[in-house]
């Protein structure tokens, strides 16, 4: 384990991927701050350096936030064929890294992740917010199919860099700076270099089943759904479901951002995190597992 170390702002503790529990892919980590566990889980084009501005943010106010590489993400490079269970993975990094209470935040991938994980050990989440969230059986509109199949597309004829191009364009807004889009296409170009080496590693088995049976037993648990004003329909209709299934009350809006709104507007997603945060009650002892 290493730690980066700055003079203007909480220091950032980096840990590579431990030796894989059995069952389990221990996930690389980035954390910083001590308090109530926050667990960041990122976005299918990026990884868990998406969250690099974000942490410094909530370390200052009293957050120990917890950025985690899914399988097949960033540094957690999952072997060929491996079938892989992300909730169960995060799960197990945050019992080596001593979390047995926490919230989930998730963009994204990162908010199927966060649910697949509330439902699977409940009595654990503090709290839930997911941003830009889309169940899998809801029909695609032409915008989303478009943004696929430009990526399909250029796969196919093995440009990388115009796949990229099209999934900074697709999921980025249109007035996102030049630093984010730099940094969303330099992360997802080593995330489509990845699956174009190993391919996808096949899931196993979804534990939000298929339909909104199993989201409906987290009703007890504080939710915050988002998407960002300029995301594709999709994600807007997949929030406002959500909504609906967890009785969250009504969705937030992140103004001027698209589908990565937590990378394009740091700090207003972390001044939304950090108000639901307040809003939660009192941290109890951890319960009995």
């Amino acid at each position: 384990m290493t730690a980066a170390r700055h003079a203007d702002r909480p220091s950032l503790t980096h840990s590579p991927a431990p030796k894989k529990a059995p069952h389990s892919m221990l996930l690389p980590s980035t954390e910083a701050g001590r308090g109530r566990t926050v667990v960041l889980l990122h976005a299918r084009p990026t990884d868990r350096t998406m969250w690099d501005a974000h942490l410094p943010l909530l370390a200052s106010a009293g957050v120990r936030a917890v950025a985690l590489d899914l399988p097949g993400h960033g540094e957690a490079t999952v072997p060929d064929r491996r079938e892989v269970a992300p909730w169960s993975d995060v799960l197990a990094t945050l019992d080596h890294l001593g979390a047995d209470r926490f919230v989930l935040a998730g963009n994204s991938l990162g908010a199927l992740v966060a649910l697949q994980t509330a439902v699977t050990a409940p009595e654990r989440v503090e709290g839930l917010v997911a941003v830009g969230y889309r169940p899998h059986d809801q029909p695609a509109s032409p915008r989303l199919e478009a943004a696929w199949e430009a990526e399909r597309t250029a796969l196919a004829a093995g440009d990388l860099d115009a796949a990229v191009k099209a999934g900074v364009e697709a999921w980025t807004a249109a007035g996102a700076t030049e630093e984010v889009r730099t940094r969303a296409a330099r992360m997802l170009h080593r995330r489509l270099a990845d699956q174009l080496a190993h391919g996808e590693p096949p899931q196993a088995a979804d534990p939000l089943g298929t339909g909104p049976a199993a989201l409906r037993t987290l009703r007890g648990v504080p939710a915050l759904v988002g998407v960002g004003e300029h995301d594709m329909p999709d994600f807007h209709e997949g929030g406002e479901g959500l909504v609906r299934d967890l009785g969250a009350g009504g969705i937030t809006v992140i103004p001027g951002a698209g589908h990565l709104a937590p990378l394009e507007r740091p700090a207003a997603f972390c001044a939304l995190l950090l108000d639901f945060l307040r809003r939660l009650p009192e941290q109890s002892s951890p319960a009995p597992r």
